[in-house]
């Protein structure tokens, strides 16, 4: 029994081997940070909500009121969840880490760079200047993912990974916010502001109207679900409507969360911010509007990995292999045997038979009686005849 190693070629997708702390769906299309309970509470409130309000309210106000309504009601709330799902389920900007290679490198670059520090003093932070807009921005070295991370870009300690453009981690709607969907992200905030005034105006509505008949104690013993609406959406439309109110300030500077919390342009230094176009249209344009960045982590791309495997081979595939080995061996040491089959070798190849057949064709030539008077012939001239009737002939 011998056992042989054989590589085994296997294909995967790149999100099954990333790094960091998040989970993948629907083959990589869909990438969500692995903390989701608060976001699935995001999802029960909006959707309970408005089911409420389409049950009890809706059908009243389209009577008495407009069919309209309802069908306001019904876009916006197609629009927020929309928003929602959009930046719940896409990647954010995570920057992929160095490769191995590519961290040694910068490992060397570095210790070069402090090979001039005294012994017994700690060696530099490790930071790279470069200049935007004529400002100077410190780029920070990231010890998890091995880069100097871009400028705006941090380090997520909930996902463990770089987020270029970070602004926040939102367990509300269970991903990070960064580049690639923070223009979802408000949107989503600012629809859900809509909606949340729209239904709690409503409610009220629905409420006064139905009080003029029935009182306004009867109303409220008979619809409970317009009672728990309107403390829902009372306690919900304060931080919303807060929230879109702070991201609306920070879009008019187009400044990120995580730079206000560390004060990034308005500390002590008072260095100015490099990319605010000191216009608040320019900068709503810019955060809007702006061209959609395509994700750098090609989540669903193929990997080949070479798998090695042992298989033992015994019985006839042993003996088969160890036939083909010894042909392969005779194959590589060098033959004397022709090329051609009908190709006769060289004398040194048979010299028993070659030696044999000349001290025949002599011994019979010293047999036979040479005349006094013919001359002697040269080894290059005809030796005899050729066969033993001309023999006879000539004796």
């Amino acid at each position: 029994m011998s056992a042989v190693m054989i590589s085994k070629k296997a294909a995967s997708r790149r999100w099954e081997k990333l790094p960091g702390k998040n989970t993948f769906c629907c083959d990589g299309r869909v990438m969500m940070a692995r903390q989701k309970g608060v976001f699935y509470l995001t999802l029960f409130l909006i959707v309970g909500t408005c089911a409420l309000f389409f049950a009890f309210e809706c059908p009243y106000l389209a009577l008495h009121l407009s069919p309209a309504i309802p069908v306001f009601a019904i876009l916006l709330f197609l629009f927020v969840m929309a928003m929602l799902l959009r930046t719940s389920f896409s990647d954010p900007g995570v920057l992929p880490r160095a490769l191995p290679e590519e961290a040694t490198f910068i490992e060397m670059e570095i210790e070069a760079a402090n090979a001039n520090v005294p012994a017994g003093q700690r060696p530099p932070p490790r930071i790279r200047n470069v200049q935007i807009n004529s400002q100077i921005v410190k780029l920070k070295y990231c010890y998890t993912c091995k880069i100097f991370r871009p400028p705006r870009a941090s380090h997520c300690s909930i996902c463990d990974n770089c987020v270029d453009r970070f602004d926040h981690h939102c367990p509300w709607v269970g991903n990070c916010v960064g580049k690639r969907n923070y223009r979802y992200f408000y949107l989503f905030t600012l629809s859900l502001s809509l909606l949340t005034i729209y239904i709690f105006a409503f409610d009220i509505v629905h409420v006064v109207l139905r009080s003029v008949d029935s009182g306004f104690v009867n109303t409220l013993k008979e619809t409970p679900g317009t009672v728990l609406e309107v403390l829902v959406c009372f306690f919900t439309l304060w931080s919303v409507v807060g929230l879109t109110g702070f991201h609306t300030y920070l879009i008019s500077l187009n400044q990120t969360t995580n730079e206000d919390i560390k004060g990034s342009w308005s500390g002590k230094n008072r260095v100015q911010n490099p990319y605010s176009h000191k216009n608040i249209i320019k900068n709503c344009c810019e955060v809007l509007c702006g061209p959609a960045y395509p994700s750098v982590l090609d989540r669903r791309g193929l990997m080949v990995e070479e798998l090695p495997t042992s298989a033992s081979l015994d019985g006839p595939t042993a003996s088969s292999s160890s036939s083909k080995n010894s042909i392969a061996a005779a194959q590589s040491t060098k033959t004397t045997a022709p090329l051609i089959p009908n190709e006769h070798t060289p004398e040194d190849v048979k010299p028993g038979i070659a030696a044999s057949l000349e001290k025949s064709h002599t011994s019979e030539e010293e047999r036979m009686p040479t005349p006094l008077n013919t001359p002697c012939k040269s080894p290059t001239q005809d030796r005899g005849p050729s066969s033993p009737k001309e023999k006879v002939q000539k004796l």
